[in-house]
């Protein structure tokens, strides 16, 4: 207004330099209203409206400056208050906390002090999305993840937030507890977030490290080649060591993705105690221990794996001789199509003539155990009887008149070779394995006198 009494124009307030104002958010309230102002309604403003609606702004947004500038001294002036109080709630609610040594609580009390003072900054310009939040678990080393789980982290967060709760009287000024809890709530959001991605990374990693340590193990115990560094290798992969063991084997249509793969392990490890998952390419071999039936859980597992037959290896002591039950699992996967009618899953003894036919000789050598050994070393012709009834065409009435004894004499010296071997002659795929038994005792002298 000139000395005349006319009006120029609106009044502009004058805007404060960004440098002088200490609390973003309040300058950006205070920008808003002079915008505000600018865009005045149409309507005719009479001189006393013009002159007094941009004082009054200007002074409220100067007003709400100072009262953000005071919030954000008090909480930050407050820090420290807050990260000790933390800490001693940690150390009086939380069993854990103090169970644990003192570096990991050493480091747990420098996340605890990043956090405030991450939230502590955050404060001072809440119209912002948080940042630095994963900044926070980074000032800790990785193996504090093993040291404590997602849910204590959680339970810490929890802590921390009810620290705050707690202190809001003290730290905020008055009228303001209100907003401080909301923007604790706020902020303790993103932090369990931050958390649960430091996690899910972590695990990550740790997943990816077991699987390349766990492919190294199946395939030393396919080679036959365990070294001294396997006992840690299969504790590092949480094998407890209790129990039997066994290997099966068989095909997929097609070599698994990472997500069927993963559901293998899973399937896998609740059927068994222990259990070790190698995937060679449409190859699968499961390595299963404890103290369970582990025949059954080998029974149950098998609608894993593809069309095909699905070979189970013999029970081992453990897993230091599962190398043994793997080696005999592949060779009778190998020799399973000379056995069209094969049962699914069938036992790698159960192939042991295939398995002698493709060179195994592990298979050679456990055969004449089980069925000329036995035989030789008994009494009463077993040995001769059989021989006689399988030479005849399996004919009881002509082994007895080439013995010159009766039908029910060879029907019982049978029956013993089938208590002797476990291998019944009166069924036919029982008396192939026996007939290749008792040819391999007489082609190879030098093996059974050495049994």
């Amino acid at each position: 207004m000139d000395r005349n009494g006319h009006v120029d124009g609106p009044h502009t307030p004058s805007t404060p330099p960004l440098s002088t104002v200490h609390n973003k958010a309040a300058y950006a309230r205070f920008m808003s209203r002079v915008n505000r102002s600018a865009t005045a309604p149409t309507s005719e403003p009479t001189p006393h409206d013009v002159a007094g609606s941009g004082v009054d702004d200007t002074v409220a947004a100067l007003e709400d400056n100072a009262l953000d500038d005071e919030r954000f001294r008090r909480v930050r002036a407050g820090s420290g208050l807050l990260t000790a109080a933390a800490l001693q709630r940690l150390d009086a609610d939380l069993s854990w906390y103090r169970d644990l040594q003192a570096d990991d609580r050493s480091w747990i009390g420098l996340v605890v002090q990043s956090g405030i003072s991450a939230f502590v900054a955050w404060y001072a310009d809440p119209t912002t999305v948080p940042s630095g939040v994963s900044d926070i678990f980074a000032a800790a080393p990785p193996e504090l993840t093993r040291a404590i789980s997602l849910q204590h982290t959680l339970q810490l967060v929890r802590v921390i937030v009810e620290v705050v709760e707690t202190h809001s009287d003290r730290l905020a000024v008055p009228g303001g507890e209100r907003d401080l809890r909301e923007a604790v709530l706020r902020y303790s959001r993103e932090v369990a977030f931050s958390a649960a991605e430091v996690y899910a990374r972590a695990a990550e990693m740790r997943g990816a490290w077991d699987a390349r340590l766990e492919a190294l193990v199946v395939d030393a115990l396919v080679r036959g080649d365990p070294d001294d560094s396997m006992r840690s290798r299969v504790a590092a992969l949480g094998w407890s060591g209790h129990g039997s063991a066994l290997v099966m084997v068989g095909t997929t249509t097609q070599p698994l993705d990472e997500v069927k793969a993963a559901e293998l392990r899973r399937a896998t490890r609740r059927a068994v105690t222990d259990a070790l998952v190698g995937i060679q390419t449409d190859r699968v071999v499961l390595v299963l221990g404890g103290d369970g039936d582990l025949m059954a859980a080998a029974q149950s597992l098998v609608p894993r794996f593809g069309p095909g037959p699905v070979v189970i290896g013999p029970t081992v002591a453990g897993v230091g001789e599962a190398g043994r039950s793997a080696t005999a699992a592949l060779a009778a996967l190998a020799a399973a199509p000379a056995w069209p009618q094969a049962p699914r899953p069938v036992l790698a003894d159960d192939l042991l003539p295939e398995r002698v036919l493709i060179g195994d000789l592990s298979a050679r050598r456990t055969l004449v155990e089980q069925t000329y050994i036995p035989l030789r070393d008994s009494s009463g012709s077993v040995l001769e009887t059989l021989s006689a009834y399988l030479g005849t065409g399996r004919s009881l009435e002509a082994a007895a008149r080439g013995l010159f004894v009766h039908p029910n004499t060879v029907r019982y010296r049978l029956r013993k070779v089938a208590e002797l071997t476990g291998w019944d002659p009166l069924n036919a795929r029982e008396s192939f394995v026996l007939q290749i038994g008792l040819a391999l005792g007489e082609l190879t002298p030098g093996l059974t006198t050495s049994l």
